[in-house]
């Protein structure tokens, strides 16, 4: 399987640009879904950027695959917003990197987003399995 590739998003160009949604390879990726999913990686414990995008492609079974471009503005937007916490530290491979942590804030928005992607998931995959007109 190709992995959808999430790019950085462009401002001004593209469907959805205007709206600061971030581009995905072959479909579109929203900016939230990509804030979602780096929430739910680091409830998991305190992760490096590679980190991150290496869990959401691994969990993903390689479907999608995080590009730089879009990871780190995601992980700055996310902190300013008070949902993540930053600190630095050492990696498996003995690199200094800064490793991102979930708030409290963080935590109940990554609830909150849940609910609400389910709910949506269901209401287009009902209308995908429509059997009439």
């Amino acid at each position: 399987m190709t992995p959808y590739l999430v790019r950085h998003s462009y401002a001004g160009t593209g469907a959805g640009s205007a709206r600061g949604e971030t581009v995905l390879a072959g479909s579109d990726l929203y900016t939230g879904t990509l804030d979602t999913m780096i929430l739910k990686a680091v409830s998991w414990g305190a992760m490096h950027g590679y980190g991150i995008g290496r869990w959401i492609r691994q969990n993903s079974d390689d479907a999608l695959e995080i590009n730089e471009g879009a990871l780190y503005p995601a992980l700055h937007r996310l902190e300013k917003k008070g949902l993540l916490s930053e600190e630095w530290g050492v990696t498996e491979t003995n690199r200094k990197a800064k490793f991102y942590k979930l708030t409290a804030a963080g935590r109940r928005q990554l609830k909150a987003e849940i609910v609400r992607w389910k709910k949506y998931s269901q209401a287009v995959t009902a209308v995908l399995s429509a059997s009439s007109a």
